[in-house]
């Protein structure tokens, strides 16, 4: 029994930790919608990264825009900067952890793209690094952060998006980031196949 109160508990914190999502997160969550379909419109890509499992997730938004999420269409432009082992280790190894992302922004980035970004924690260094570089190489950001965003909100402008997910665990916080995720593709289909003038 001890276990099954245990399930119901974690259950019932997710299910909170959404509630409290629900409140605040529609509104940002149009917002990246908006400013990454802008991008992809534009013939721009979405660079997608974070560590860890919001690094699994950053590979799951891009596999969805590159083949599909609910429907059909022709293939959307995003890389996952952490899909490539060779890579990461290779930057590792004589940049240090540090520009493991950063250093593929400044190559693969160009005007008119996007930096999309998770973190869960409290802002990695390499994190910083790669938002530096969006910067540097004129890119549009959207960061899905959580548990305060460490020092990641203060790096970015009116221009950016930040989707701040509620809950005071990485957990909690990356369940919510899976449902923004999932809302982005939504958005992102809805806009590009016309779904919205249907709905209406």
């Amino acid at each position: 029994m001890a276990s099954e109160e245990r399930a119901l508990r974690t259950l019932m914190e997710s299910r909170h930790t959404l509630d409290l999502a629900l409140e605040v997160m529609a509104p940002p969550l149009a917002r990246g919608a908006r400013l990454l379909t802008d991008t992809l419109l534009a013939d721009g890509r979405v660079l997608c990264c974070g560590n860890g499992g919001s690094g699994a997730l950053a590979q799951h938004f891009a596999a969805a825009m590159l083949n599909r999420f609910h429907h059909e269409r022709p293939g959307l432009s995003a890389i996952s900067l952490g899909a490539d082992a060779v890579t990461l280790t290779s930057i590792a190894g004589d940049h240090g952890c540090e520009q493991v992302f950063a250093r593929q922004v400044r190559a693969l980035g160009r005007p008119g793209d996007a930096l999309m970004l998770l973190d869960a924690g409290d802002g990695a260094a390499n994190l910083v690094a790669a938002i530096e570089a969006a910067r540097d190489r004129g890119l549009a950001i959207v960061a899905l952060t959580g548990r305060g965003g460490g020092v990641l909100p203060a790096l970015l402008d009116a221009s950016d998006v930040e989707l701040a997910a509620p809950g005071d665990s990485e957990a909690r916080v990356r369940e919510i980031h899976l449902v923004a995720l999932h809302c982005l593709c939504d958005l992102i289909d809805a806009r590009l196949l016309g779904l919205e003038e249907r709905d209406r």
